[in-house]
């Protein structure tokens, strides 16, 4: 029951136009200070989740692990995606929140 919360309000914050997918345009946000919240897939690769890792914590932007790839591109209606970043506060937060509560496995 917890997938399936988050993944709808993630699938909701992609139609607010709310949500950026792919490693570079995640960064980009990141950088830019506008990224809330960053998503990062358990099976994305080491160099991609060291530089994510890095980048979240030197510009303080709340990173959350999640399942694997395929879930987090079908909560956006997409292929698999490995990075996503939230750029609205309401909805990170709250993504936060379910995250925090959830657990599968």
């Amino acid at each position: 029951m917890g997938n399936k919360q988050w993944t709808s309000l993630l699938g909701l914050a992609n139609r607010a136009r709310k949500v950026v997918s792919g490693e570079e345009l995640a960064i980009k946000e990141i950088r830019s200070g506008r990224a809330k919240l960053v998503l990062l897939a358990e099976d994305a690769s080491v160099n991609t989740e060291k530089k994510i890792s890095d980048k979240c914590a030197s510009y303080g932007v709340p990173l959350r692990k999640v399942p694997d790839r395929y879930m987090l591109g079908q909560a956006i209606g997409k292929d698999a995606r490995v990075v996503v970043a939230i750029i609205e506060e309401g909805f990170a937060k709250k993504l936060i929140t379910m995250l925090d509560g959830s657990l599968w496995g």
